[in-house]
């Protein structure tokens, strides 16, 4: 049984058509791409017992952000050590472990989901789904560059443009099960009708004589809804979001997906190469691409290996953490003042149309980096991105004063360039690599590297969400200093003194605070975000610096063996 995945089960036969080979890549790439799409989980995660709104037990946008985090770094990590693994085994052992990792994290982050089990989701999704996501993401990418050592940007492009486009089959798909598995909660009437209370921070309300816990949404929590209802008041632990059945659903299917790719997966004999190629002459004036090959291990005593660390690091560091909340975001940032266009709908639109982009630009950008050169390709991304992200807080303060559809579009309209970068900055990476470093290790060598995104995916989304609580609790303060005492306590059953308990139990939201706010008062929802953005462009910064700085590897880092 064992011998099934050997790998000199899968070495191709002459005469065998490499582009039968990235079907395969492709589809482990889509599966695991998914985690892109991971923002459509925010929403019912925050509401899982309150399920229309956060009831005071709900987990919160930092504490549910941290599951994508942990997928991320559990993703470099696993990376780093399969990079090595890979090419001692061959890419089917790898790509069974990761069908096995990625579905059965799915089904483990279900029964934390269902039984509300933080820790439970953490260890599912995020830590052994993440190692399933890291095994994926290496095998298509080394196998691909073996077999098309002549346009090493495209195929890196075209395995890596699958991750990308993941959310493109994710979101909807996502979005399509909680629906179906959706189950109301049960509605007492408007909050004229509901006679409230309010203890410790919460909401209650007297049914059939016993006293039981109520969330309360108004019109700009009925436009983020994934499935309409009506405003007023539900009970607290009744219904359901769908997203645990949901959970169990996909870890199946990826299962079975991944494992049939895996089994799909062919290596090029080790004296093949594309007919009527020839490697590349190295001294050639620009050029960085080497006939030479470094062993891992040298690879990391190379300056070269840790500016590209820097590199990756910064690029995605710079986008994850946007892709982390983009549906929470663009609600927040334009929801408001635009309710009508900014629906529930609509920021799952645009979380797959960042997917879209994503993915475009993994295919395009590394195909172009084979005419630019790398270095020329990256300069161009941090140069211009840095002027895209420092754009961003502009369009929200227009928004916040002008409020209009022509500034979403411009917001639209720059991020989705961004995530054209985004996923060129990654699809181009395998080949810089291989670039300086040569092919024959390249696997092994993109794996420690991809530590990078580990690291990224702690400070981008810690970043994007200590930044926008900062700037929510100071918008909550000020908002509220602003709001008639007297109606204050009226609207929440409890005195202005006690605005942090009411905050922290959910009670108190800025959409609902600004329903009492005095005339003339500007939304803050749209400027949540403008110091984060600010901070992502100047990582860009340093990432421009980073690349500017690379030059060839010395000889004397070379592989002692000839060259294959």
């Amino acid at each position: 049984m064992p011998n099934i995945f050997a790998k000199d089960r899968i070495i191709a036969a002459p005469g065998f058509n490499r582009w039968r080979v990235p079907p395969a890549s492709v589809s482990i790439h889509l599966c695991i791409g998914s985690v892109y799409a991971w923002s459509i989980f925010n929403p019912p995660l925050m509401k899982l017992r309150g399920v229309v709104a956060s009831a005071a037990d709900d987990w919160t946008l930092s504490e549910v952000n941290w599951v994508f985090t942990f997928a991320i770094v559990f993703l470099g990590l696993s990376a780093a050590v399969a990079g090595k693994w890979l090419e001692r085994v061959g890419p089917r052992l790898v790509g069974s472990f990761s069908a096995c990792c990625w579905g059965g994290g799915f089904l483990i982050g279900g029964l934390g989901i269902l039984t509300h089990q933080l820790w439970l989701l953490y260890l599912g999704y995020g830590v052994v789904g993440g190692i399933g996501l890291g095994l994926g993401y290496v095998s298509p990418v080394s196998t691909l560059i073996k077999w098309f050592p002549d346009r090493r940007g495209m195929a890196t492009g075209l395995a890596i443009m699958g991750f990308g486009g993941g959310a493109i089959i994710g979101a909807p798909l996502k979005e399509s099960l909680m629906k179906a598995y959706y189950q109301p909660p049960s509605y007492l009437g408007t909050i004229d009708q509901v006679e409230l209370k309010t203890e410790s921070g919460r909401r209650f309300a007297t049914v059939n004589g016993q006293s039981h816990e109520v969330v309360v949404i108004g019109k700009s929590e009925v436009s983020q809804l994934l499935v309409k209802a009506p405003e007023g008041v539900y009970v607290v632990g009744t219904g359901r979001t769908g997203i645990a059945e949901t959970f169990f659903t996909l870890g199946l299917g990826y299962f079975v997906v991944i494992l049939i790719a895996a089994f799909s997966y062919r290596l090029p004999a080790v004296d093949w190469k594309p007919q009527g190629w020839s490697p590349p002459i190295e001294g050639q004036p620009g050029s960085m691409i080497t006939s030479h090959n470094v062993a891992i291990d040298e690879a990391l005593k190379t300056p070269q290996f840790y500016l590209l660390w820097i590199v990756l690091c910064f690029n995605v560091t710079a986008g994850i953490g946007v892709l982390g909340v983009a549906k929470t975001m663009i609600g927040e940032i334009f929801g408001a003042s635009l309710p009508e266009t900014v629906t529930s709908q609509f920021a799952a639109t645009f979380v797959l149309m960042m997917s879209v982009f994503n993915m475009l630009g993994r295919f395009a950008w590394s195909t172009a980096s084979d005419y630019l050169g790398r270095q020329r390709t990256y300069a161009i991304f941090f140069a211009l991105g840095t002027a895209l992200y420092a754009s961003i807080p502009f369009i929200a303060a227009q928004q916040g004063q002008h409020p209009s559809v022509t500034w979403l579009v411009a917001f639209y309209g720059v991020t989705m360039v961004i995530f054209t970068m985004y996923g060129g900055g990654f699809a181009a990476i395998p080949a810089y690599l291989s670039d300086l470093f040569g092919t024959k290790f390249v696997g092994g060598i993109h794996g420690r590297l991809l530590t990078a995104w580990s690291t990224a995916g702690v400070i981008g989304p810690l970043a994007i969400t200590y930044l926008r609580d900062r700037s929510l609790r100071a918008a909550l303060t000020d908002i509220a200093s602003k709001v008639d005492p007297d109606t204050f306590e009226k609207t929440f059953g409890a005195p202005l003194a006690e605005l942090p308990t009411l905050i922290a139990k959910k009670t108190v939201t800025l959409s609902k605070l600004m329903t009492l706010a005095p005339s003339g008062t500007v939304d803050p929802s749209s400027s949540l975000y403008n110091s984060t953005m600010l901070a992502m462009a100047g990582l860009l910064v340093i990432a421009f610096i980073a690349n500017s700085l690379v030059r060839p590897v010395d000889p004397k880092h070379h592989w002692a063996e000839s060259p294959t």
